[in-house]
């Protein structure tokens, strides 16, 4: 039985329709699906009144499917189509993408929004990553993201778009979580939390407050001159995580590995484990 997890405010018609894509997708590839749940914006916590419905998820093949020759594609892929985006991962996909310190992965299992999440899946995923996720890995993804969008954005005295702020600080504020917690990998997905649990200066954290408030209530923030608080704790921040993070990111071990491997048939044997096998005949 999946679990559900839907905020009242939610579109039913957007719903609906990620509830048919992801059924069109199990008939048509044969998967099962364990978990699929909302990423972006609305599970961040800073949603706009147009936010796209992003829909992810992690679907896995029966077991004798990986036997094949022929290897498996490992993402699934549908249409924009207005305002849903739903696209998901292959299970093994998903543990390699984890070893080697993609934290996406470990935002899908803590989505606050969830379509259909087998909770004993998600549990059992989630303390695997506890256990092989890499702080410096993860540090890694967390200050390469924070890279890319401020160099793409950030311009010294140039405005910028007010809601490309977010996915500056939010990095930023993960690798000051990782530095202030060293014995954690796992950051909160949820922007409030991240930032409450990070204790940013009392400035910067008012002032996203504000813009998340403000982004709730218009379809566009406008642009502006980035405030010199939120400039000076991103530059910060990702100079702390260059000073405190390895430089050199290792690579997974053959024991996590090898546990990785345990892990992904422990879990299909979970998901297949009382499905019926499909009619051949």
């Amino acid at each position: 039985m999946l679990g559900r997890s839907l905020p009242a405010d939610m579109d039913a018609d957007a719903v609906a329709g990620v509830d048919r894509r992801l059924a069109e997708i199990r008939a048509a590839h044969g998967v099962a699906i364990p978990l699929a749940i909302e990423s972006g914006s609305r599970a961040w916590g800073f949603p706009s009144p147009d936010s796209d419905y992003d829909c992810r998820f992690i679907y896995a093949h029966r077991p004798e499917r990986y036997l094949s020759l022929w290897p498996l594609r490992d993402v699934i892929e549908t249409p924009i189509e207005g305002e849903l985006d739903v696209n998901g991962w292959d299970l093994a996909k998903a543990i390699r993408l984890l070893l080697n310190g993609n934290a996406v992965v470990i935002e899908w299992l803590t989505s606050p929004i969830a379509y259909g999440v087998d909770e004993r899946f998600r549990a059992a995923f989630l303390a695997f990553a506890e256990q092989v996720a890499d702080r410096d890995r993860i540090a890694r993804h967390y200050r390469g993201l924070g890279y890319a969008h401020q160099e793409q954005h950030l311009r010294d005295g140039q405005p910028i778009a007010l809601k490309k702020l977010f996915y500056m600080v939010r990095p930023a504020a993960a690798l000051r979580w990782l530095r202030l917690r060293p014995d954690a990998a796992v950051a909160p997905m949820r922007f409030q939390t991240l930032m409450a649990e990070c204790d940013p200066p009392p400035a910067v954290a008012a002032i996203m407050a504000d813009l998340i408030a403000r982004k709730a209530l218009t379809r566009e923030l406008g642009a502006a001159v980035a405030p010199p608080e939120i400039i000076g704790f991103i530059a910060d921040e990702f100079r702390r995580a260059d000073e405190t993070f390895g430089a050199r990111v290792p690579r997974p071990e053959a024991g996590e590995r090898e546990q990785a491997d345990r892990f992904f048939r422990d879990m299909l044997d979970h998901i297949w484990r009382d499905r019926p096998t499909p009619d051949r005949s």
